[in-house]
């Protein structure tokens, strides 16, 4: 695990830039593509968002949430990203929608740098956004 520092432009930079963003979102794309045909299936993003365990845990603390409502909430996201309403998701669907997300999280941190544990994942984006602001300064 490591500790980073970012703020929204740590963010923003990295979304702007679009080789490193595009190369970045296709590393992750295709780690998520468990059968490698090109395109998400609703289980295959459900397990990407399981293993975050980010609906399933309230600041690190487990929570008891029935599955019917996980299904409810996993099916949500998974139509939050499939806008051709084809049952798959595309490279393009996930990229303008993960665009959209850490832009959302730049918004959120804003320009006061925040300090962050982050495991040391080369999947991690916040992590790789870090560690694109750091070579500038190298």
């Amino acid at each position: 695990m490591g500790v980073v520092i970012i703020d929204g432009s740590t963010v923003r930079d990295f979304v702007s830039n679009e080789d490193q963003f595009n190369k970045s979102i296709h590393e992750k794309f295709s780690s998520l593509d468990l059968n490698h045909d090109g395109v998400l299936s609703r289980s295959e993003l459900r397990k990407a968002f399981e293993s975050l365990r980010l609906l399933e845990t309230h600041f690190g603390v487990d929570v008891a949430t029935a599955p019917e409502e996980l299904t409810k909430l996993y099916d949500s996201i998974f139509e939050k990203f499939d806008c051709d309403k084809s049952e798959s998701i595309d490279l393009e669907e996930f990229r303008s929608e993960m665009k959209k997300i850490m832009l959302a999280i730049a918004d959120g941190l804003g320009s006061a740098p925040i300090q962050m544990a982050l495991e040391d994942d080369d999947e991690n984006l916040l992590k790789q956004a870090a560690d694109l602001e750091a070579s500038k300064s190298r």
